[in-house]
Order: structure tokens, then sequence, then C-alpha cells
């Protein structure tokens, strides 16, 4: 554990670990549990007396010092006001505390289960906000065409193949900085037919092949741009150094491996540079348009959940949203449309 997690006590400290090692979660996935159920020890410790209960102090409260006997304390009914407390109090929306609440049950779920601490978890009964789904944020078909018009970065090839791999791929932005030169194939059939692939390093560490098409492919050489040699010139151009002592695909200008805070202020850049800024967009945003453009183009949700590496179904179905212009569309289609009354 990284010295982010010094103030958790043993009992967090080895549930984050088991997080990481055995449940192979994100390092931020990790961060998360920590840090909602830091909040509900420190309410703990407001309710019990042992903090102030001034709201300019709660980041400052210490949960170090709690203890096995603290643990064993909690009912379902001090989560319940943890989560009336995080409404009120802090303003949560119904998402955020539900995800609050998701991650007090898991917690302790693992004492009862791992650790023994209680028969039957305290929390198991624990109701929580039920979250309205909220439509993803995209690009329309036009709004990516312009953003792909509009790079005209100093790096211009290296930054046109990522935001063509987020169009395309719908990968998300740990897995696009994570691409090594060897994840990308290219096979050929017995027919000479060219097939080329992209191996992505997904959440949970899971590998996934993602089928490249003509896009990536050309904004993928373009980059490496192997006709180019002059090193002078591949640099001015935004092409790969080829010379670069990593297998890193996308590089920093120190020709290391290009982070993600990088990435993310590139699409900020072509983002604005298309008048794209004031829309609350992000790099996300990019994985949801990708989706969104292939299921409105008709791939199957079962096939949008393989390419885009969801675990389940149901998380694929929010992508299922239907455009405005295809609901006007629909209704023009109904053969009652142009039926008028006559009196």
């Amino acid at each position: 554990m990284t010295n982010k997690y010094d103030d958790a006590p043993k009992l967090l400290k080895d549930y984050l670990v088991y997080l990481q090692l055995v449940k192979n979660r994100s390092e931020l996935t990790v961060l998360n549990y920590y840090t909602d159920i830091r909040s509900f020890l420190r309410f703990y410790k407001i309710k019990q007396g042992r903090a102030s209960n001034d709201p300019a102090e709660f980041q400052n409260i210490k949960i170090s010092d709690i203890t096995e006997s603290d643990i064993k304390s909690v009912d379902l009914m001090l989560a319940q006001d943890f989560l009336i407390y995080t409404k009120n109090e802090k303003d949560n929306h119904p998402q955020a505390r539900y995800r609050k609440g998701v991650a007090l049950r898991q917690f302790f779920k693992y004492l009862t289960n791992n650790k023994g601490i209680f028969e039957v978890s305290p929390l198991a009964n624990l109701e929580l906000p039920s979250p309205k789904p909220a439509l993803p944020k995209y690009l329309t078909l036009d709004e990516s065409i312009e953003m792909l018009q509009n790079i005209n970065t100093p790096d211009q090839k290296r930054d046109y193949c990522i935001i063509t791999f987020f169009l395309n791929c719908g990968i998300r932005l740990s897995e696009l900085v994570g691409i090594n030169m060897s994840d990308i194939r290219c096979s050929r059939d017995s027919s000479g037919h060219e097939s080329w692939t992209l191996k992505v390093l997904g959440k949970g560490s899971k590998e996934r092949i993602v089928y490249l098409n003509d896009a990536c492919i050309q904004a993928y050489l373009d980059y490496l741009s192997p006709a180019e040699t002059d090193n002078k010139t591949r640099a001015e151009a935004g092409c790969r150094d080829m010379t670069a002592k990593t297998d890193a695909l996308f590089l920093s200008r120190r020709n290391t491996r290009i982070s993600n805070r990088r990435v993310q202020q590139i699409v900020e850049e072509c983002l604005k540079a298309s008048g794209l800024d004031n829309r609350g967009l992000s790099v996300h945003k990019l994985r949801h348009t990708a989706a969104t453009l292939m299921y409105q183009n008709g791939v199957d949700v079962r096939v949008l959940k393989e390419v885009l590496g969801h675990e389940n179904l149901n998380t694929t179905q929010i992508y299922t949203h239907i455009s405005n212009d295809q609901m006007q569309s629909a209704m023009s289609k109904n053969p009652l449309a142009e039926l008028k009354n006559k009196k």
C-alpha cells in the first residue's frame, strides 16, 4: 500500500490490499473505496464525540486510531444515519450516496466472510438510494468529424492517432496510455486479407482484443511514418521516434510513455479547437461517443459489450439511448403521420 493510505486502520489496509491483489480492482477503484469508507469512519468518530462536528474540520479527522472494537460497534442505524448525513450535510447526489453505500456493504461483507469479525454483516440489509442512470454525454457524428479535422497540435500525427483510437475503439484513458507497440498485430488469412488487432489491458488486468478499422490503421501508420527517416522531420510532424528505448506506442517529448494527464490535455486542446470545449466533455466522453455511434449504426449491444470490455450487459445498456433525431425520424415514419383532420 502506498503512503496515501497511511491513515487507514489495519483492517481497512487489509481490505484495500485484498481489493488490489485478490479482486484485481484498479488503483482508482481502490482509492474510491478508501475515500468512501474513510468518510464513514470520520462520521463514526463525530457520532462518538471523538472528533469535532465542525464541517470545516471534517477532512482533517484522523481514522488511524479506529480499532476492531470500534468496527464491531457499527450497526445498521449508524450506516443509515451516515447516508442521511451525506445527503443533508454534504449534498451528495443519489449516485454518490449509492456508491458510498456499496463501499460500506462490501467492506463489512469482507470483515464478516474473510476476517470473521461478525457472524452476519450488520450492513447486509442496508438499503441504498436508487440512482437515476444519467445518459452519457457524447459527440454527434458531425461533431466527431469536426474534432478530427481540427487537430493542429505540435505533435499532430500522434494526437490525431490518439483521438482516432478513442473515437473508433472506445478504449479507456488508462488502456490507451498502456498500449505497447507489440500490442498491435497484422495477420493475413489464406486469401491474403489483412486483419489488424489491438490487445488491450482493461479493468482488473483483463485482456481483450479490439479489431482496428481502416481509420485506426491509417492513423497508426501515419504516426509511425516509416517513409520519414529523418528524425528532425519526424519530430516536426509529430511522428513516433523509432529510436526510443521503450515499447510504449504513444510517447511524450522526452521519449517516455505519455502520461494520463498529457492525454487529457490533448483532448481538451482538440475540443477547444473544434469549439466543443463548453459542453462538459472529457476523455471518457470520447469512449461514450464511440459506443453511441457504433450502437446507432447497427452494432448489437452484446458485441458492444465485448468491444468496450464490460463485465456485464447491464453496464452496456446505458449506451442504448436514442438520439433526438432518431426519435423524430421514428415518429415521422408512423403511417398515420400524414393523416390530418378534414373537418
